[in-house]
């Protein structure tokens, strides 16, 4: 005891005498500019008592915080950035965001991430979930490039499998419906899309929910390859290999499964019928793409881990893929959904002309002013749309027409394509049209809303007159809070 207390005042001991130093070379520096007056020691000293007495003022100030401590105020994200900032500094930025609106939302038994951040809604879609897993590993792989990253790294990559496995737990969870739908694939014998995002249970029923969604099942395992790839251990055993190869077989045969797409509505009309969408057979042909032939374990697999698809269904795929752009199904003349599909994360096309060709039809009829519609006539989220009935009406989306909430998401999309194109113009394009449309937390994080719509009271002046009234931001409609999908895709674009 007698040695712990003399380590502590010597500890105390040098504590104030720093204290008392810095205080007297501060005297002596207002002495030596000041000393005509005196008044200057004054002010210098009545606003020292002016921050000592302001908590904004010390948080602000740049002496009293620690560079590189993990402990920073967070009220520091405020501060103005600086150009010749570390790369340390910048991930630290980014990382402050993913903690604060990605990773504290995660399930703690799960790892899924929730489709909603307000009340007490439980559920958890597969496709949001990859998005959030996506954007916590791609910080993950920029921490790389720092030695001393204090267990960041570590704890991203965890993050990301933590959420990947979660998805394989509940998948698993319904082999036997994999078999199901291998014998006969219609919408009641699919894996379901949506989840309890603490327990992993089965939420909704085939009547109450459209469940066929291959685009998800094919995100999982495009994702599921890239991150094995990376250095991260994900599949641990033989069932969940064998599991792996079934998950395979049912992608295979997209090219002539009709499914309810992206958007979970089917058909434009939304009556409960499904299409053939070009978005679902683009991302199981990059998945297929990428899974063959590829060893589940990493580089300590052996024969017996390694995923084989079959060239002819891939073939098909490509085939149906190439006959149906540049429109999305039979309904959808166009779709926002072909973006991911054309472009990140799938790159399903190797056909430049009908690239250009799709890319142009989505940009000329969907863009707007606050992001991108899903499609025309899109009812989603509408004031004139009515919350309580899951289908619409013979000639109902005739209503939608011209007042189709925008998303700003797709902006991101199209960074992210700028990016990988090297077409630096469209990246600085599409960077400064999401700038005002992002919001910011109470700590100053950024916040990418879910989509923008025209109040009721405006809806006939915008369709008489469309773009000329102003959008609203969905954190002031029903989905309230934090939009993940779009939070992850911000970050992944930020880092590239």
């Amino acid at each position: 005891m007698a040695g712990a207390e003399g380590l502590m005042a010597e500890v105390s001991w040098k504590v104030l005498e720093r204290r008392a130093r810095a205080k007297r070379s501060g005297l002596a520096a207002c002495d030596n500019n000041f000393a005509p007056s005196g008044l200057a020691c004054n002010a210098y000293d009545k606003s020292q008592v002016e921050m000592a007495h302001s908590p904004d003022a010390a948080f602000s100030s740049p002496a009293l915080l620690r560079a590189g401590s993990v402990y920073e105020p967070l009220k520091s994200i405020n501060l103005p950035r600086p150009d010749n900032e570390t790369l340390w500094d910048k991930l630290d930025h980014y990382y402050r965001i993913v903690k604060s609106t990605m990773l504290m939302y995660q399930s703690p038994t799960t790892g899924l991430f929730p489709t909603k951040t307000c009340g007490g809604d439980q559920k958890s879609k597969v496709h949001e979930s990859l998005y959030c897993a996506a954007g916590a590993w791609a910080l993950a792989l920029a921490y790389r490039r720092i030695d001393d990253d204090k267990g960041r790294t570590h704890e991203l990559e965890h993050s990301a499998i933590k959420c990947m496995r979660g998805i394989l737990y509940c998948y698993m969870r319904q082999a036997d419906k994999v078999q199901q739908f291998k014998q006969d694939p219609r919408p009641t014998t699919c894996l379901h899309s949506i989840f309890s995002v603490h327990t992993g249970d089965e939420l909704l029923t085939y009547e109450e929910y459209g469940h066929l969604q291959i685009n998800a099942v094919s995100l999982f395992l495009l994702y599921l390859v890239e991150m094995i790839s990376s250095g991260l251990q994900i599949i641990y055993n033989t069932d969940e290999v064998s599991f792996i190869q079934n998950l395979v077989f049912c992608v295979e045969r997209v090219y002539r499964v009709p499914d309810f797409g992206v958007w979970e509505r089917g058909s434009k009309y939304n009556n409960g019928s499904t299409e053939l969408h070009s978005s679902s057979v683009g991302l199981a042909k990059a998945a297929l793409e990428a899974i063959n032939g590829f060893n589940l374990f990493g580089n300590q697999g052996c024969s017996w881990s390694v995923i084989f698809v079959d060239l002819d269904a891939h073939n098909r795929n490509r085939q149906t893929l190439c006959s149906l752009l540049p429109r999305e199904s039979r309904s959808h003349n166009t779709d926002a959904a072909l973006l991911p599909c054309i472009s990140y994360p799938a790159f399903a096309l190797d056909d430049e002309v009908l690239f250009s060709q799709t890319l142009d039809k989505v940009i000329r009829k969907l863009k707007g002013k606050y992001g991108f519609k899903r499609f025309l006539r899109d009812g989603y989220r509408t004031s004139l749309e009515d919350p309580n009935r899951r289908y619409y009406k013979p000639a109902e989306i005739k209503l939608f027409d011209g007042i189709e909430c925008e998303f700003p998401i797709f902006f991101l999309y199209m960074m992210i394509d700028g990016v990988f194109r090297g077409n630096l113009e469209q990246v600085k394009e599409y960077q400064d049209l999401l700038t005002p449309l992002l919001h910011h937390t109470t700590e100053g994080y950024p916040v990418v809303p879910k989509y923008y719509y025209v109040p009721a009271d405006f809806v006939e002046y915008e369709k008489r007159n469309p773009g000329s009234q102003k959008r609203f931001p969905s954190n002031c409609g029903r989905d309230g809070k934090l939009f993940l999908w779009g939070q992850a895709l911000y970050i992944i674009a930020k880092l590239l």
